[in-house]
């Protein structure tokens, strides 16, 4: 399998999310990101049938609620509320905000070219919201923005905590989906979020949202990983919204303005720049004498 092939794979059915809830499912979406929690999770279990190790769980439970459990809740309030593509260009914000994140909490302050990054992928979101007609949902916008937040953090916490030895890639997400499964299950039985009917349009597209969207593209993501390295495979996840726009442009005749492209095209380059600042951090500090 080629591996890079395999990234842009699942960066391509990721950007398939948007147009799959705004037109297949119903609009609650705590239920929905449940739906796609439990039956992706229980897909990459059954891959990599591994336990959690019992002084893990705290921190599994953690990043499961961070990870999954809010990111999805919140994605897909963003994803019912905004355009596709608008809603996937803020998912391109995350190594950026992990950058602040970083700084914050972990002091370990940015590069000057991260510092760069960050204010153009600010620029450009700044640009992706403004609309002639003043008609963003602000609430999207805030949902969007707070899902990356979450992903981000519970990023942070990984790389702080680790991964536990004994588990895959696979069985490591595969617990976390189900923690944040299980906890947006509870919560959507709480507040009443759940639809009172599911049709077959529904039933179809929550199984392509478990299994096509999530089980199938974390698997391929992780392959990449594991083989490419992470700074190989992130900058793939640049093909996302640009898939959203154009599924959105297609199918339901949402085209976005010239300020928004803009503004794609400036959130897209703040994360090339901030890869590259990377890697050149990177090389600087492997060619230094031990």
């Amino acid at each position: 399998m080629n591996l890079k092939l395999a990234a842009l794979g699942a960066a391509i059915l990721w950007g398939f999310t948007y147009i799959i809830t705004t037109t297949m499912l119903p609009h609650n979406p705590i239920f929905i990101g449940s739906v796609r929690a439990l039956g992706g999770g229980l897909l990459l279990l059954a891959f990599a049938r591994q336990m959690v190790p019992r002084g893990y769980w705290p921190k599994l439970i953690v990043l499961g609620t961070l990870n999954f459990g809010a990111f999805f809740a919140l994605l897909f309030v963003s994803a019912i509320r905004l355009p596709g593509g608008v809603a996937g260009t803020f998912q391109t914000l995350g190594p950026l905000i992990t950058i602040l994140l970083a700084w914050a909490l972990l002091s370990q302050p940015p590069t000057l070219m991260k510092i760069v990054s960050i204010l153009i992928g600010a620029v450009g979101v700044t640009l992706v919201i403004l609309r002639a007609d003043a008609g963003i949902d602000m609430i999207g916008v805030a949902a969007a923005l707070c899902s990356v937040v979450a992903g981000s953090l519970g990023g942070i916490l990984i790389n702080r905590w680790g991964r536990p030895a004994e588990m895959s890639l696979v069985s490591f997400t595969a617990w976390q989906l189900l923690i944040g499964g299980t906890e947006l299950a509870v919560l959507a039985l709480i507040i009443g979020d759940v639809p009172a009917a599911i049709s077959w349009t529904n039933a179809l597209g929550l199984a392509i949202l478990a299994v096509v969207l999530t089980a199938l593209p974390f698997i391929l993501w992780f392959r990449a990983i594991v083989a490419l390295g992470a700074a190989s495979v992130i900058p793939f996840v640049l093909v996302t919204p640009v898939v959203a726009f154009i599924l959105d442009a297609v199918i339901r005749n949402v085209v976005p303005g010239p300020l928004q492209l803009v503004g794609v095209v400036l959130v897209m380059t703040g994360l090339i720049v901030n890869q590259w600042a990377g890697a050149r951090s990177a090389k600087s500090a492997a060619s230094k004498p031990a």
